[in-house]
C-alpha cells in the first residue's frame, strides 16, 4: 500500500511540473488584422456613400440636406415658426416607415404604429435619434440613412439586409417635455 501511494505522489508532482504554452492557432499580429478589417469597412463606408450621393443626384426633385451626423434628409412639410425640438429626456410620438433607396416598402408606418420614443434614453435607429432632434411637432422629414448609422453588418434578420441604406419618412406628432 505504501508502495501505490509514494508511486502515486512521485506521479502527481512529475506529471504537473511540465506545463508548455501553446501556441497561437493564427500566428498573426491580431494588429494586422484589426487594420485590414478597418480599412475593409471604410472601402464599404466609401462606396455607399457614393451610392448614397448617385441617389439624391437623381432625385432632382427634392433638395437633400446632409447632417453633421452622417446622414441626408429633406423636409416634406417645414414648420416655420420657433417651436421647440425634443431634447434629452423628452418623449416624442412620431409615425415613421422604412424603404430601400429604390422605393420598395420594407416596413409601412401602419405597420410599425404610432412610436414612442424617449430621447436619448432608448435604443432606436441610429440616425433617426439624430434626426429626430432636428424636427418640430407636425413636421415630415425624408431621412436616408447609410447602414453604419441603421442597422450595420446585421440587418434586422427580417426585411433588412445586411450593409443596407435605409430611407424612412417620419412625421413629428408630440413632443412630451420631461
Amino acid at each position: 500500500m505504501k508502495i501505490k501511494g509514494i508511486f502515486l505522489l512521485i506521479l502527481l508532482c512529475c506529471g504537473c511540473s511540465k506545463n508548455e504554452a501553446r501556441r497561437p492557432v493564427n500566428p498573426r499580429p491580431s494588429s494586422t488584422l484589426f487594420s485590414e478589417t478597418v480599412e475593409t469597412s471604410k472601402a464599404l463606408n466609401a462606396q455607399e456613400v457614393e451610392q448614397i450621393l448617385m441617389y439624391i443626384d437623381k432625385d432632382i426633385a427634392q433638395t437633400y440636406e446632409v447632417s453633421k451626423n452622417g446622414f441626408w434628409y429633406v423636409y416634406q412639410n417645414k414648420i416655420q415658426d420657433n417651436s421647440p425640438l425634443p431634447e434629452y429626456g423628452d418623449e416624442v410620438l412620431l409615425e415613421y416607415n422604412i424603404t430601400d433607396l429604390q422605393g420598395s416598402v420594407l416596413y409601412s408606418k401602419e405597420s410599425l404604429g404610432v412610436k414612442k420614443y424617449k430621447i436619448d434614453k432608448e435604443d432606436f435607429i441610429s440616425g433617426l435619434q439624430k434626426g429626430i432632434k432636428l424636427m418640430k411637432v407636425g413636421e415630415i422629414i425624408t431621412f436616408v440613412i447609410p447602414s453604419y448609422y441603421a442597422f450595420g453588418i446585421a440587418g434586422d434578420g427580417n426585411k433588412i439586409e445586411v450593409n443596407q441604406t435605409i430611407k424612412s419618412t417620419v412625421k413629428l406628432l408630440n413632443i412630451k417635455k420631461k
